[in-house]
């Protein structure tokens, strides 16, 4: 099934560069990594899965962002997109694996988005730079 799947993929999405890489990503402006030496050596759900998401970033036209809750948009535009891939293509979608990997980012922009001197929330600004309200901090 999954080798099926991914010649569908393939054919319906001939403008976009699959290549080798240490893990899945997205490389704009049309090129997906995959920790696999091709497409037709991918057997796991999961990693169709995770294809799929990063399929969503190519579909999406992300490009880059200004601020890291930007970046959390498009992780999880890119969560949605993938889920419309799985319906799309017959492969069940695991909620879970979606929820983990958005979980792992919002884990990491409460952690960037503590001051390092007082443990407040700071927020960041389009340019960018990190403020602490009551330190006056910026990084």
């Amino acid at each position: 099934m999954v080798a099926t799947v991914l010649a569908k993929v393939r054919g319906d999405y001939l403008d976009l560069k699959f290549v080798s890489g240490r893990k899945f990503a997205f490389r704009p402006p049309r090129t997906i990594v995959i920790p696999f030496a091709s497409l037709e050596t991918i057997e796991d759900a999961r990693d169709v899965q995770l294809l799929f998401h990063e399929i969503g970033h190519a579909i999406m036209g992300h490009r880059d962002f200004k601020t890291e809750v930007g970046r959390l948009k498009m992780e999880v535009e890119a969560w949605e997109k993938a889920r419309e891939l799985a319906e799309r293509y017959g492969v069940e979608f695991d909620e879970e694996l979606a929820l983990t990997e958005l979980d792992s980012y919002r884990e990491w922009l409460h952690q960037k988005s503590r001051c390092p001197r007082c443990g407040l929330t700071r927020f960041q600004t389009p340019d960018s730079l990190w403020h602490c309200p009551r330190c006056d901090i910026i990084s």
